[in-house]
């Protein structure tokens, strides 16, 4: 530790945000180069690199063959499935001296793709599964949480390619299998759960979560063991409701009550319920009036939509529950979702503010006598059942339609998943309510099918000499996340505890003390442990105080601790134990490094 390129600090950083980025600064592993970029230490990369050694190793054991990308990559692939303009800001585009567009790229699939079908011709060459570990950017908008969420991070993406479908769900399992592998092997708590495909494209997805209070990420988890990203849950059906006794709409004033409160207090105010209970936010039904921007697309018959377009839609819910747009983006995805602004109500002056109605939506706009000259589209939410009765908007200041069915007085042009999903909803699979935990998204796998073969005309010749499109499979780590995840769940108030496989050092030998003896016995220990293959964290500095010298060895978490000092030079013992103090020993230094490499070779086994 005398010639180590480290330093560690007493006090926090002054914007780590969370217990891994505190640690993994005040430990030496990392330092901040700009927000959301980080640079690597000695002990950092160490510990990096033993992960990717578990990551290839798990690869290579069902076959994947390790390439390597450049991360600099031109426009014109990512343009021809879409993704340059599907990212949106979220990526780093660049021109180069000559004005070619460039991009940092955020993922591979194109390249991948272009790859295989410059090389392979038919299906005697498949399957094939191939993989990288590669620098990836995306522009957060927000970088938190130290190198969870970052704008560079490291990544491991496999693709597999097959003849078929059949070869596709193999592949699947194979490499979801062996991702649960690896996340055992590093002793990272996850869970598996259904999720969106996003950007990614394809038509199934898992997510693999590490439950932990920092995650971004929400999962719903059914009685039955099931979960799910909550961007991916569904509502269960709801019944129709029976309306034959529902009186017909009618129309009352409901002055000043443009919010959800309002209105209930006026009902209650104003109309008492013929059923005798007191009105509630769940009888109102309130229209969310939003704008998707749309990325283009280059093939649409539409001409305006062949470039970037935005499209104002209203989405009906409950009154009792709020939009999620997360929920609601990941149904409208490649395009992005915001609340609508001045600009696009002005445009659509049959919308009156606090008190639109279904009545100039949708459907119920397209008549030939509505004179509504561009209707919007209308959704509502999947909670809203047919036959339902509602107080809702009736497009005149201080008017609400009163006693409004879905299904009788109104419909519209489909169901989403729009409202946040709440403790006691019920769960997809029908099994009893939902509960709900956070987690950080440390790894996904994807059935992409044949969205990016066929976009970039990657075709192998069947048994029958026809072209076919290939069957292509995407799945993907965040190993720098996995790391500062780890660190996030293996530490305590003194510092980091790695476990044994992925620590910088078997073993921290600490010489205490001012005597010679104590550092000549101290470098006899080290010499035996690395000629046993152990690999040795050395703190044979002179002028630092035991008290340091102890605080540094805890705040690094190397599993094991040995201390050659006093006790070395009163009877020639050296004192073992483990990171966390448990199981202290003092043994004769003889047997000191057969200890240590016993113990050692026990946390392995674990």
């Amino acid at each position: 530790m005398s010639t180590m390129f480290l330093r560690t600090l007493r006090e926090d950083p002054a914007d780590a945000d969370v217990d891994s980025a505190r640690l993994l600064q005040r430990a030496g592993y990392i330092r901040k180069a700009a927000p959301g970029i980080w640079t690597w230490l000695p002990l950092g990369l160490n510990v990096l690199t033993k992960i990717e050694s578990v990551v290839r190793e798990e690869m290579n054991g069902i076959g994947a063959q390790e390439v390597h990308f450049p991360a600099l990559l031109p426009k014109d692939p990512y343009e021809a499935t879409h993704r340059w303009e599907e990212y949106g800001e979220n990526i780093f585009r660049l021109k180069d001296r000559h004005e070619a567009d460039y991009l940092l790229a955020p993922t591979h699939e194109e390249m991948f793709t272009l790859l295989v079908k410059d090389m392979y011709s038919s299906y005697k060459d498949l399957p094939l599964t191939l993989y990288q570990i590669q620098t990836k950017y995306r522009d957060e908008f927000r970088p938190r949480a130290g190198l969870v969420r970052g704008r560079e991070f490291i990544m491991e993406d496999g693709y597999s390619f097959t003849i078929d479908e059949e070869g596709l769900k193999k592949a699947y399992v194979e490499e979801r299998d062996a991702y649960e592998r690896i996340f055992r092997r590093l002793d990272l708590g996850y869970i598996m759960v259904h999720a969106v495909s996003g950007p990614m494209g394809g038509f199934e997805s898992q997510e693999f979560l590490s439950p932990m209070a920092i995650g971004e990420d929400t999962f719903a988890k059914a009685p039955s063991g099931k979960a799910w990203n909550v961007e991916a849950l569904t509502t269960p059906e709801v019944p129709e409701i029976d309306c034959s006794k529902t009186p017909s709409m009618s129309l009352r004033e409901l002055p000043d009550a443009e919010s959800i409160d309002d209105m209930v207090r006026q009902c209650e105010a104003l109309y008492q319920r013929q059923d005798g209970r007191g009105w509630v936010a769940s009888d109102m039904l309130k229209n969310v009036v939003i704008a998707v921007k749309h990325p283009g697309e280059p093939d649409d018959e539409v001409e305006e939509h062949r470039k970037p377009w935005r499209e104002i839609v209203v989405v009906a819910l409950p009154g009792d529950r709020v939009v999620d747009m997360k929920r609601l983006e990941a149904q409208f995805a490649p395009a992005e979702i915001e609340e609508a602004n001045e600009a696009d109500l002005k445009g659509h002056p049959e919308f009156v503010k606090g008190y639109i109605g279904p009545k100039v939506l949708g459907p119920q706009a397209r008549g030939k006598d509505s004179g509504i000259k561009d209707p919007v589209r209308y959704l509502v939410d999947a909670h809203i059942a047919k036959g339902s009765a509602w107080v809702t908007g009736g497009n005149k200041l201080g008017v609400d339609a009163f006693d409004m069915v879905y299904g009788r007085d109104f419909t519209a042009d489909g169901t989403v998943e729009a409202t946040e999903v709440r403790d006691g909803d019920m769960s997809p699979d029908g099994s009893g309510p939902l509960s709900f935990e956070r987690g950080v998204e440390i790894g996904q796998v994807f059935q992409l099918g044949l969205k990016y073969s066929e976009a970039l005309g990657l075709k192998v010749l069947d048994q029958n000499g026809k072209a076919v499109p290939v069957w292509m499979g995407s799945y993907g780590i965040g190993v720098s996340r996995v790391l500062a995840c780890i660190a996030e769940t293996h530490h305590d108030d003194k510092g980091l505890a790695w476990p044994a496989n992925i620590a910088p050092a078997a073993v921290h030998v600490v010489a205490t003390g001012k005597q010679e003896e104590a550092f000549e016995g101290a470098e006899k220990l080290v010499e035996q442990l690395e000629a046993n293959g152990l690999e040795v964290i050395y703190d044979d500095r002179r002028k630092v105080s035991p008290g340091v010298k102890f605080k540094d060895a805890e705040l690094i978490g190397v599993p094991l601790v040995a201390v050659v000092g006093r006790d070395y030079l009163n009877d020639g013992t050296i004192e073992v134990r483990g990171r966390d103090g448990a199981d202290t020993v003092v043994l004769p230094a003889a047997e000191a490094s057969d200890e240590l490499q016993r113990r050692f070779e026990a946390l392995l086994s674990k």
